[in-house]
């Protein structure tokens, strides 16, 4: 076995098509398009690039790719976290722990060589895209979340990188019979009328002036959350530009303040993964007519963000907004996966299982000191 680096666009091509081949049988899994994997590598379409050093990795066995990995370092992350630590992700390997072992320690090196004394993931180029699943490897993935083999979390601990943090998740299902338990209508009718607080659906034609909004809200609610670091302008922009052609305006709602101040947003994706299984990452020549045909009639949503301003926790202001999304998105066949809720976030979960809503996957971030 050996490892070589990704150095040309025939490379990044190998490493970008690989899942597709070692998934080709796995009924869970979900092709991505291919187009938007290749867009994450690109700095062009990509600019969380412009404050990343990496590197790309193939593991290949008798002439033949038996897995891959990226080491990577967010210099704007490292400088927030005040922490050298370097990422790894994009990993992928056969069932053979020395292949696992070969990949994981390139990884290691390049991060050792770069400077870093943590090595954290896997991690993604794609914001909230973090851990492997560890619980609830069924159903298929939401758009957006990672997949993976449950062999490769027995490769990461065997390799002996450790937990740091567990990312919880989520559903609901009208098909079950899910309603939102009285006493939080009850409670949400008291909290918007005591505080004289709005909620309301996002205005498309002031997209961009409302993209800023949620990103500032995005910004003042998580600051202090694990993981979090600061995305830039650019960032921005790129991720409203690639999610404008499939969010929903009922899916996003903002709660505003007796003066109109923004003060909570809630965002749900519709999850365009039931609609790209079999086309094996193309879009042509009828996947796109599948898209466009099937994206208004779906019922299956990813919860993908939900978050109040300081000023605001523990008023219950967030089952205000996850009532208004569920309202608004309401249909007796709705279903909904809350992707993901810090492990240690206790008033968030709490809230959650207040909601009825019932655990549905673990993903799990490793670490270890290098």
């Amino acid at each position: 076995m050996k490892v070589r680096c990704v150095k040309n666009e025939s490379d990044l091509r190998v490493f970008i098509n690989f899942p597709y081949h070692h998934y080709k049988h796995d009924p869970f899994w979900v092709p991505p398009l291919r187009s938007e994997q290749y867009s994450q590598f690109n700095p062009k379409h990509n600019p969380f690039l412009e404050h990343c050093n990496y590197a790309l990795f193939l593991l290949e066995k008798d002439g033949e790719v038996i897995g891959r990995i990226a080491a990577f370092i967010d210099n704007l992350a490292v400088e927030f976290w005040n922490e050298p630590v370097g990422l790894f992700g994009y990993y992928e390997c056969t069932q053979d722990y020395s292949a696992a072992q070969l990949l994981l320690e390139t990884a290691r090196e390049w991060l050792q060589i770069n400077k870093m004394n943590v090595m954290r993931g896997p991690w993604s180029f794609v914001s909230q895209e973090w851990g492997l699943v560890l619980e609830g490897f069924e159903p298929s993935p939401v758009i957006m979340a990672p997949y993976n083999p449950p062999y490769y979390n027995d490769q990461m601990t065997t390799f002996g990188l450790q937990k740091v943090k567990d990312l919880l998740c989520y559903y609901i299902s009208g098909s079950e019979g899910y309603q939102i338990p009285d006493r939080v209508l009850a409670l949400t009718d008291i909290v918007a009328r005591h505080n004289q607080i709005k909620t309301r659906q996002i205005n498309m034609k002031r997209f961009d002036e409302e993209v800023r909004t949620l990103i500032d809200l995005s910004n003042r609610s998580i600051i202090n959350n694990w993981g979090y670091s600061p995305v830039t302008e650019a960032e921005v922009q790129a991720m409203a530009r690639d999610l404008k052609p499939v969010i929903q305006p009922k899916g996003v709602i903002l709660a505003e303040d007796a003066k109109g101040n923004p003060i909570g947003f809630a965002i749900a994706i519709p999850d365009i993964n039931t609609l790209l299984k079999g086309l094996n990452g193309h879009l042509f020549p009828y996947g796109w007519l599948r898209l466009l045909i099937g994206l208004p009639r779906l019922r299956r949503y990813r919860m993908f963000a939900l978050g109040v301003v300081p000023e605001y926790h523990g008023q219950a202001v967030d089952s205000l907004l996850y009532r208004a999304l569920y309202e608004s998105l309401y249909t007796p066949d709705i279903w909904m996966e809350i992707n993901y809720v810090l492990e240690d976030n206790h008033p968030m979960n709490n809230a959650i299982i207040k909601l009825n809503a019932k655990p549905l996957r673990r993903y799990r971030i490793y670490q270890m000191n290098i």
